[in-house]
């Protein structure tokens, strides 16, 4: 039996270009960084050269990228380390209900430290508006911090929009770009972003590496301490093989990113298709304009999500109920919950299907076909 992996807003398969990147760094270039010596030096190349490639996809300055070990240290790096570095200025943050779970665990924190946390409602798509944002802004407000795209839905938030706003206010702008770095075109200058969150393993690179773009003149308080690296910003030896990694997978990502749009959204096309070809009952989750196209999240009424993904695994199939961080909570999606909190059966028989590399479309119809008798046998 051929196994599909439809879950590569989970993770995605790393490129074999990243695996013969990084290699060097494992045999031959294995310095420290750090250490002034000619094997010191080359990993230090290594790492400046990585830098500078990821700076440069996304138009920003060498020295305001910082490495991470991946979307969630980058997330609390900014939220909680530049919150507690200016809360001089005021202890207003501002995020919205169906962030990743890397960023509302973070707000919460800052709750039990003082803070007073505005959390913005979205809509039935999952979006909030730039005038909710505007609204929502105080005076002493320091820190808004939104998804760029939902990891859960694939809804897509006005992130460049709610930047324009913020020229002539004090608050600073994060978004987590986790999802939408390599399938969206991300210009730090152009969004009018002060931070930025991206992981590797979303883009076909290595677990445990990621980077946080932080605007030149910004100060966060450090989640780590001990040496100097990463401009003070960020202490312990540098994952040299992960950057060098990170470094390909980004490379890889914005010369196939026009190929890939195109390709993942004629599977949503394809999937939904073969689903009202089987008559079923379903309903797609998020928007039907502003969304990232890998990600496809689908009601099936009347249908128990546990037993859609056992049955669902036993034929071939892996997909998922949502974010991989929940994986094995019977608690609803908070994400969809926030979307229909009225409808909680939304959210029960919900399933994520999310595209990457290596699918065919005759994968997605064999899978959308095997979703199919399984609906109908669990909703019979």
């Amino acid at each position: 039996m051929k196994r599909i992996y439809l879950d590569h807003a989970a993770t995605s398969p790393v490129a074999a270009e990243v695996v013969e990147a990084m290699r060097p760094f494992y045999e031959g270039v294995f310095g420290n960084p750090s250490s002034i010596h000619h094997f010191g030096r080359e990993a230090r190349r290594g790492l400046d050269e990585a830098r500078d490639t990821i700076a440069g996809a996304v138009n920003a300055g060498f020295d305001e990228i910082i490495f991470t070990s991946g979307g969630t240290e980058s997330d609390n790096l900014a939220v909680i380390g530049y919150s507690m570095a200016n809360r001089e200025k005021g202890r207003h943050v501002i995020t919205t209900q169906v962030e990743h779970h890397g960023i509302l665990h973070a707000f919460e924190h800052l709750e039990t430290l003082g803070f007073e946390v505005t959390y913005l409602q979205v809509d039935e798509s999952g979006r909030v508006s730039e005038d909710q944002v505007r609204d929502a802004l105080r005076e002493d407000t320091i820190l808004i911090s939104i998804m760029y795209g939902n990891n859960e839905v694939g809804t897509v938030q006005p992130v460049e929009e709610i930047g324009a706003i913020l020229t002539d206010h004090q608050a600073v702008f994060h978004t987590d770009a986790v999802q939408a770095f390599g399938l969206a075109e991300i210009d730090v200058k152009k969004l009018n972003v002060d931070m930025l969150s991206v992981s590797a393993h979303k883009i076909n690179g290595p677990k445990g590496t990621g980077f946080l773009y932080l605007k030149s003149g910004l100060t966060v308080s450090p989640g780590l301490y001990g040496g100097e690296q990463e401009r003070k910003r960020r202490a312990g030896t540098e994952n040299v093989a992960g950057a060098a990694g990170l470094k390909k997978a980004v490379e890889l990502a914005i010369e196939k990113r026009e190929e890939r749009l195109a390709l993942y959204d004629s599977f949503r096309t394809a999937m939904i298709q073969v689903f009202d070809e089987e008559g079923l009952d379903f309903q797609v989750n998020g928007s039907s304009m502003y969304y990232l196209p890998h990600i496809l999240n689908v009601s099936f009424p009347g249908a128990n999500v546990e037993l859609m993904l056992t049955n669902l695994d036993i034929s071939g199939i892996a997909a998922s109920s949502g974010s991989a961080c929940t994986a094995g909570s019977i608690e609803p999606s908070h994400v969809l919950s926030a979307m229909f909190p009225e409808q909680p059966e939304r959210s029960r028989s919900a399933i994520r299907f999310s595209f990457g590399d290596g699918l065919t479309e005759e994968d997605i119809r064999t899978a959308a076909e095997k979703t199919a008798k399984i609906v109908t046998r669990l909703t019979d």
